[in-house]
This record gives C-alpha cells, sequence and structure tokens, in this order.
C-alpha cells in the first residue's frame, strides 16, 4: 500500500487507514521502532502493571487475600505514635 508523508508542523506523518488499524488491533496508540530500512508500528507493549487492580479486587472479592507471612512488627514500632 502506497500512502503520502504529510508535513505536520516540525514533524511529518501519514494516514494510516481504518482497516490496516483494525486488522492490527491498534487503536490510540502504538510502538514505532526501525528495523533494517523499515519503520515498524506493533500494539504497545503491555505497561508494567496494567491490570494489577482489578486483580486485586478479584482476590479480595474471592476473599483469598490473606496475609501470607502473617502480622509481624519492626524492631523500633513500639516507639512509634500511631
Amino acid at each position: 500500500m502506497h500512502v503520502t508523508i504529510r508535513q505536520i508542523g516540525n514533524s511529518h506523518g501519514i494516514v494510516i487507514p481504518k482497516p490496516l488499524m483494525a486488522q492490527l488491533g491498534l487503536e490510540k496508540e502504538a510502538d514505532i521502532v526501525l528495523e533494517g530500512d523499515a519503520l515498524v508500528l506493533r500494539k504497545p507493549a503491555r505497561r508494567a502493571r496494567e491490570g494489577w487492580a482489578a486483580a486485586a479486587e478479584a482476590i479480595a472479592a474471592q476473599g483469598d487475600d490473606a496475609l501470607v507471612l502473617g502480622e509481624f512488627a519492626n524492631e523500633g514500632d513500639e516507639d512509634l505514635a500511631w
């Protein structure tokens, strides 16, 4: 597929046809890399901690969020005012 490179301010850009976006599963973000002489767009890599909040809520809802090590104090905790 041939596309035109357009000037956008001091940068340049292309219009990605909607069918290609859908086929790749791209929405609002993409990772872009140079591979040899090719410019490659990919779905964004999974971000660190993505989905952790939902997973924690699911664990708590199941009642499976008990402390593994139990409660323990640190040396000097008794001197702290809570």
